[in-house]
């Protein structure tokens, strides 16, 4: 696959027929963010200790049992990993914390915050690891953007699956970039100005910062002095950043669509569900899913440069090539393809060593 992203590299730790699962590194970071939370016990110790934010779609099994995987592998850690979800994830996070005991948790411990995210707003409940995952209310923000670093934004929307389902559009920062005509028009000399300008840009303090740059005037070259932010303005290169959509279990509705248009026009990779083939439209329609010619549709609307479909029923194995003969991408886009399975096969009972037999003496009789 081509890499379109400039600070990100998404991987989907799936099959075509797994628990969802996309995990996106943050390479200036060297940390990750996460999409979805089913079966993870594939993923290695140090990936999921790299974990900063979980983004969960909702609390279905195949989309939230791998959390306790995850707090086994992160609650010794000091610091404050983000959960975002649909309204109702705090109880359900809770319902799981307690359900252990942690009377040896530490002072080091580290934390969980949920975000439940409310159409504009987004609510906040602490689980303190100190203090044994006790919970309190923190505060509460508002959108569209519900998670930022330097390098990308996330953004959410409520759809409808039978139960409240997030979709997720996650987009990178917009890259530091100068036009050469525009710095030719302007008679600008490069040099180490642009360093610094470059520097105020990524601090996000360009607003009212003078600085000294070089002008080219008749066959002499003066410096001058200006505003940060708008120098940069005559002479930045408009570029449009490279976005990931995240869409998985909600039902096939107009309500629904619009509300994903909205959310993810012009994205670069659409990761989306299609459990079911044309043929079962009607299963689809029954339990809240898209089929291939949904995603069609979708795609035609959306036009992504790449699509990457997921979480297809389980009733196709061994039969993935039909759903990719079904999908009909406009121009354009290519579709992408993972393998069937990426999760490990159940150890069989004829695969495990049989117990070491015990002398006579040490029998029970």
């Amino acid at each position: 696959m081509p890499k379109p992203f400039r600070y990100i590299e998404p991987v989907l730790y799936a099959g075509l027929f797994d628990d969802p699962l996309l995990l996106v590194y943050v390479r200036p970071l060297g940390r990750s963010i996460l999409f979805d939370c089913g079966q993870l016990h594939h993923l290695a110790k140090r990936e999921l200790k790299s974990l900063d934010a979980i983004f969960i779609s909702h609390a279905h099994m195949d989309h939230f049992m791998g959390m306790d995987t995850f707090i086994r592998h992160s609650h010794v850690s000091p610091r404050t990993t983000e959960i975002f979800g649909p309204p109702g994830l705090a109880d359900r996070l809770q319902a799981k914390l307690t359900s252990y005991d942690w009377n040896l948790a530490d002072t080091f411990w580290g934390n969980l915050r949920v975000g439940e995210v409310h159409g504009d707003t987004v609510s906040a409940t602490l689980f303190s690891g100190p203090e044994g995952f006790a919970r309190r209310p923190d505060g509460e923000s508002l959108g569209p953007i519900i998670y930022r670093n330097d390098y990308l934004n996330v953004r959410a929307v409520l759809c409808d699956h039978k139960i409240g389902v997030l979709c997720y559009r996650l987009t990178e920062t917009e890259a530091f970039g100068l036009d050469e005509e525009l710095l030719e028009r302007e008679h600008l000399v490069k040099g180490p100005w642009i360093s610094e300008l470059e520097r105020l840009y990524h601090a996000n303090t360009m607003s009212g910062i003078a600085v000294r740059y070089l002008r080219r005037s008749g066959e002499s070259i003066r410096e001058e002095t200006g505003r940060a932010d708008e120098l940069y303005a005559r002479v930045r290169r408009e570029t449009r950043p490279a976005s990931i959509g995240y869409v998985t279990d909600i039902a096939f509705s107009d309500e629904n669509l619009a509300k994903v248009e909205a959310l993810l026009e012009g994205v670069t990779l659409l990761v989306c569900e299609c459990a079911f083939l044309a043929a079962d439209q009607d299963k689809a329609r029954k339990t809240g899913h898209f089929c291939t010619s949904d995603l069609n549709l979708l795609l035609q609307r959306l036009r992504p440069t790449y699509a990457l479909p997921m979480h297809h029923s389980k009733g196709y194995l061994g039969t993935s090539q039909n759903l990719f003969d079904e999908l009909r991408p406009p121009a354009g886009v290519t579709i992408l393809r993972v393998p069937d399975r990426i999760t490990p096969r159940p150890i069989m009972a004829c695969e495990v060593p049989r117990p070491i037999p015990l002398p006579r003496n040490l029998l029970v009789n």
